[in-house]
């Protein structure tokens, strides 16, 4: 049955890479995006396996005022990973959590930077609910990329700890989005000093080393090629953001899989071994061997 759902997904016949292919972050909107044809498109050059992040809760029209209103975006999120599954030859997850840019649109509304830091942590405690009842896999969180006053950052970084403790107490991987760096040591002992080991801290949109947590490397080639030569436990993404009014932002989502073909063609099997198998095993404890 869900053979058939594949080719009529795909329209035809999907090429095989003979390994696990995983996108360790993208976001898919099925109702303004690309939704599940961004799916087939992964599937149809060789993807297998996705961490699907829920998009920011503004981009889908939520402006939030509780906690109860972050699960607008975890629900589409679960919702469309199903829809997702069915199409893959491996499966999807979801990654939910609290893009740390809602900090500044919530102060552009008038919070205070402790409220608005309250409400963040209270979402991330809804996106716990989910991982605690195995409807997610694990967390997302971070800091602004961006310049930010001195009140700001600090609530970031209280929501970002956050975040943390609660890996540590849900026994789940915390995805995060920081600023541009090749050094978080001081987040890994944060995360350590909550239960939570530095591995299972991943920062998205990575370059290709990183002291610290885990980096989920960008799949631009010298990033890769950088990561694949270190010889360290990485994740390759894309970021694919599905927004119809921002089309060329980021990596496609056919681009982990094109990636994957050229690293094997260069000879770096061992490095796509550690992405794609060894270190979501290691992080996340999914078997992606398997399916």
């Amino acid at each position: 049955m869900k053979e058939n759902r594949l080719l009529r997904a795909v329209g035809g016949i999907r090429m095989n890479l003979d390994t696990p292919v995983l996108d360790n972050h993208l976001h898919l909107d099925p109702d303004h995006g690309q939704g599940l044809d961004a799916v087939a498109d992964f599937a149809n050059v060789g993807g297998t396996h996705l961490l699907v992040v829920n998009k920011p809760s503004w981009t889908l029209g939520v402006e939030v005022e509780d906690a109860d209103d972050f699960r607008v975006a975890f629900e589409t999120t679960i919702d469309v990973v199903a829809e997702a599954t069915e199409v893959l030859d491996g499966r999807a997850w979801p990654v939910l959590g609290v893009h740390p840019g809602l900090v500044t649109h919530l102060t552009d509304r008038g919070f205070s930077p402790e409220a608005a830091g309250e409400l963040m942590r209270s979402g991330l405690d809804v996106a716990a609910e989910y991982v605690s009842s195995g409807a997610a896999l694990a967390l997302k969180s971070g800091r602004p990329h961006y310049e930010v006053g001195d009140e700001v950052w600090e609530a970031s970084n209280a929501a970002l700890r956050h975040a943390l403790a609660l890996g540590a107490e849900h026994d789940c991987a915390v995805q995060l989005h920081t600023e541009a760096t090749d050094d978080l040591t001081e987040v890994a002992e944060w995360a350590e000093e909550r239960g939570l080991p530095a591995h299972r801290v991943v920062k998205h949109y990575a370059g290709g080393r990183l002291a610290g947590p885990t980096p989920s490397v960008m799949s631009e080639k010298d990033r890769l090629e950088t990561a694949a030569e270190a010889g360290e436990p990485f994740l390759m993404e894309t970021d694919f953001i599905d927004d119809p009014d921002r089309p060329g932002a980021v990596l496609g989502p056919k681009t982990v899989p094109r990636r994957v073909r050229w690293l094997l063609e260069n000879g770096h099997d061992e490095a796509v071994r550690r992405a794609h198998v060894e270190t979501p095993a290691q992080v996340y404890g999914i078997d992606t061997d398997s399916g």
